[in-house]
C-alpha cells in the first residue's frame, strides 16, 4: 500500500492529490451533512421529538468544520474516525425494512468522507513536511 500511495505521489504530483483529497472532503462532508439532515428531520418529527435526534448527528460533524476550513490535516486525521461512525449507522439504517437506500447513501458519503480525510491527512502531512525542508 505505501509503495503504491508513493507511485501515485511522484507520477500525480502532491499538489494535485492535495486537491483532489480536499474536493471529496468538502463534496463527501457536505452530502453527509445533507443526508443526515433529512434523516433527522424527515425520518423523526421535529414536532413529536424535538431537535434532540438531529443535533445528536450533525453536532460531530458541525465540530470539525473549523479544521476543514483551516486546512489542518491533523483534524482531517480524527475526522476519519469519526466517518466510521457514520458508516456503521449507514449499514445499520440499511438493515432496516425502508430505510435500505438512505442507509447505502450515508454508508457511501461516509466511506468517501474516510477516503478523502485518509488522504488529505496523508498527503497535507507530507507537501507541509517538503515545503518546510526546503
Amino acid at each position: 500500500m505505501r509503495q503504491w500511495m508513493e507511485r501515485m505521489e511522484r507520477e500525480r504530483g502532491l499538489d494535485a492529490l492535495v486537491d483532489k483529497t480536499r474536493r471529496l472532503v468538502l463534496y463527501s462532508y457536505i452530502s453527509l451533512i445533507a443526508l443526515l439532515s433529512y434523516g433527522g428531520l424527515i425520518i423523526h418529527d421535529v414536532q413529536t421529538d424535538g431537535w434532540g435526534p438531529l443535533l445528536v448527528r450533525i453536532v460531530p460533524l458541525l465540530l470539525f468544520l473549523p479544521s476543514i476550513l483551516i486546512k489542518r490535516a491533523r483534524g482531517h486525521a480524527w475526522l476519519c474516525f469519526v466517518s466510521l461512525l457514520y458508516f456503521m449507522q449507514g449499514v445499520m439504517f440499511a438493515t432496516l425494512p425502508g430505510q435500505g437506500l438512505f442507509g447505502v447513501l450515508i454508508a457511501l458519503a461516509s466511506l468517501a468522507l474516510f477516503v478523502g480525510s485518509l488522504g488529505y491527512a496523508r498527503f497535507r502531512s507530507r507537501q507541509l513536511r517538503r515545503q518546510s525542508e526546503q
